[in-house]
């Protein structure tokens, strides 16, 4: 007697297999075909710098004519400002008018000052942010004593104590955005509000871990004093 006619439930699932596998070969060469339990691995959540719409093989050709018509990871067109609900923030949304030369280092240091009033919480705000984006090469007091400085051998950059203590928030919002010397741009890591709030932080270190007033929109918050009983 052959093996086939021994073992026909074994036959059948080989076909079965067969069958299963020609039917998940499709015509187009970038589709994986028939998945089992493919886990989320192409996930229904929109992903940065994908153009969805170019893309039919997530969306039937209907739904990617849609998507076509909707910007998709593109640079808004020149001289146009992002719109903000919130009119308080609407200022961080406009335009750097300063270039990325001396002049406009200069210039900033002379014009441009901080949106924002500076309180114990704004400090605070700034304090986590320097330690996440700073701290490194600042070394956590500004003393210009980061890891990075100490462990690799590069110079360090001036104390706010010290070189650096007399820098205008403008300034130090322009080395923020352009970089300067061995440092770099960090406008890609942090917007221009959480820029000004890095600026309220220095300012504070440069001032002896006190609160300043420069800037036409620091207002130093006073901390309350209790009520008597």
């Amino acid at each position: 007697m052959s093996t086939i006619q021994r073992n026909p439930v074994m036959t059948l699932g080989a076909l079965s297999l067969m069958v299963v596998g020609m039917a998940s070969c499709g015509g187009d060469p970038n589709s994986p075909g028939v998945e089992y339990m493919p886990d989320m691995y192409r996930s229904p959540a929109v992903e940065a710098y994908v153009d969805y719409g170019q893309d039919p093989y997530y969306f039937t050709e209907d739904s990617a004519r849609v998507q076509r018509e909707r910007p998709s990871a593109k640079l808004p067109p020149a001289g146009t400002i992002a719109f903000a609900d919130d009119q308080s923030k609407a200022a961080f949304n406009m335009p750097y008018p300063y270039a990325n030369d001396n002049d406009g280092y200069e210039a900033a240091g002379l014009g441009l000052h901080s949106p924002i009033a500076m309180t114990e919480a704004t400090v605070e705000q700034g304090k986590e942010l320097y330690a996440r984006f700073c701290d490194h090469c600042h070394g956590d007091k500004g003393d210009g004593d980061g890891p990075v400085v100490n462990n690799g051998g590069h110079p360090p950059p001036g104390a706010y104590s010290g070189a650096l203590k007399d820098l205008p928030e403008g300034k130090i919002f322009h080395v923020i955005t352009y970089g300067k010397g061995m440092m770099g741009s960090h406008a890609s890591q942090l917007n221009k509000e959480e820029r000004w709030l890095v600026v309220q932080y220095v300012k504070y270190l440069q001032n002896g871990g006190k609160m300043t007033r420069e800037g036409t929109g620091t207002a130093v918050a006073a901390t309350p004093t209790p009520a008597a009983n």
